[in-house]
């Protein structure tokens, strides 16, 4: 009966009788959207199922369904990474929405430009940020100077790490340079390196940046503040791909792909006369432009159930689930700091919490935040889909009638 009403639903379902089959079928192609299973069953009960899901993917739903007299035993499987448990006699509005709530970032996750090619760390389908994941596609199998532009948080290095897994230099090394964390004046010396008594201090050779990337990528971070007199042997290393180390007498030859990441616009530093043009151009071959999360706003819900589960496996925490009231105010907040924020605000719960069912009033985050979003019939629409029958949840926490968060 379950099958069926589920298929009428639209979603193509596969019936395991055993849970060993269950079990067998988890990991495989192609990915599943949720796991419904019975806390009794012959093979390996539920709960081995949970614990095999968590294993082989620890970022799909598993909902168990549970007869009356275990219910105690379902309410401590969800603490374990169980997304939500059922009683018997099934309540089909509430599997139904569910399965709902959770299908959208799933469906999100699953269908993320890069996770097909082994980079899950890009996690979005808003189309802002598929353009730039095409764009780095097309762009990473050639040795072409690469220019990230966007604000800070926004996920430039992530981008960079991709463009050099998918690159040919992919087995060579990723390096990555702050340009703004270095005082101006050492600027110079961690680009290129200085040989032993270059200067006060100096009392070995030292390797630079560039030579730490050879036959690899460098990640030049914030190359707006690289300072002027740096700047026109920042282009000749580039153009010759030779360096000079500080103190040296001669060239060091160094094969380098030049990514360049800012949250400035170059464009104005150039005219401003604060940035090389003839660096700007050849930094700037072929730009690409990260949105913020505010460009994306429908990818906040997959990212926080990517991000969390992130954290948990880091800091060996117990996964943490989110309500979907929880995701909806994620989706509805302004986030400042992007991606960053998001993660830094969804780490603080997971600690705070240990685990289990996080729902809005465990994120830390203040209901004004949402204000912004509540003033956007998109973000409403969204928060809507994304809450499901947990409305009337979201709305308490935001302190504002239902009938505020419809039409």
């Amino acid at each position: 009966m379950l099958a069926e009403t589920l298929r009428r639903e639209g979603y193509a379902v596969e019936v395991a009788h055993r849970g060993d089959e269950a079990i067998a079928r988890l990991g495989q192609e192609p990915p599943l959207l949720a796991v419904l299973s019975d806390l009794k069953l012959p093979g390996a009960d539920g709960l081995e199922v949970l614990a095999a899901a968590r294993r082989a993917d620890p970022l799909l739903p598993v909902f168990l369904i549970t007869a009356y007299a275990s219910v105690e035993t379902a309410v401590a499987a969800v603490k374990c990474g169980a997304q939500d448990y059922f009683p018997k006699p099934l309540e089909m509005e509430r599997v139904l929405a569910a399965l709902r709530a959770a299908a959208g970032p799933r469906q999100a996750l699953l269908a993320s430009p890069l996770a097909t090619e082994g980079l899950p760390e890009l996690v979005g389908t808003a189309p802002a940020f598929a353009a730039a994941v095409q764009a780095l596609r097309r762009v990473a199998p050639t040795d072409a100077s690469v220019l990230l532009v966007g604000p800070s948080g926004s996920g430039k290095e992530l981008f960079a790490r991709a463009l050099h897994r998918l690159s040919p230099r992919r087995d060579g090394p990723f390096v990555a340079f702050n340009c703004a964390a270095v005082p101006e004046t050492l600027v110079e010396a961690e680009l290129f390196g200085y040989e032993r008594g270059a200067f006060t201090g100096a009392a070995s050779r030292h390797r630079g940046r560039f030579e730490q990337a050879d036959g690899g990528t460098l990640l030049l971070d914030e190359v707006g503040e690289v300072p002027l007199a740096t700047q026109v042997k920042l282009l000749r290393a580039i153009e010759e791909r030779r360096i000079a180390r500080l103190g040296g007498e001669g060239d060091v030859k160094v094969d380098v792909r030049v990514v360049a990441a800012t949250n400035r616009d170059l464009d104005a530093a150039v005219r401003a006369g604060a940035f090389r043009r003839d660096l700007f151009y050849r930094l700037a071959v072929f730009p690409i432009a990260l949105p913020s999360l505010a460009e994306r706003r429908e990818d906040v819900a997959p990212l926080a159930v990517h991000l969390l589960a992130r954290a948990a496996a880091r800091h060996g925490l117990p996964e943490a689930r989110l309500r979907p009231a929880a995701l909806a105010a994620l989706a509805l907040a302004e986030w400042p700091g992007n991606v960053r924020e998001l993660a830094n605000l969804l780490e603080r719960a997971l600690i705070m919490a240990g685990g289990g069912t996080l729902g809005p009033e465990a994120l830390g985050l203040a209901p004004e935040r949402c204000q912004v979003g509540l003033a956007d019939p998109a973000a409403r629409a969204l928060a809507r889909t994304l809450a499901g029958d947990e409305l009337p949840l979201l709305a308490a926490f935001l302190g504002v009638p239902v009938a505020s968060l419809s039409g």
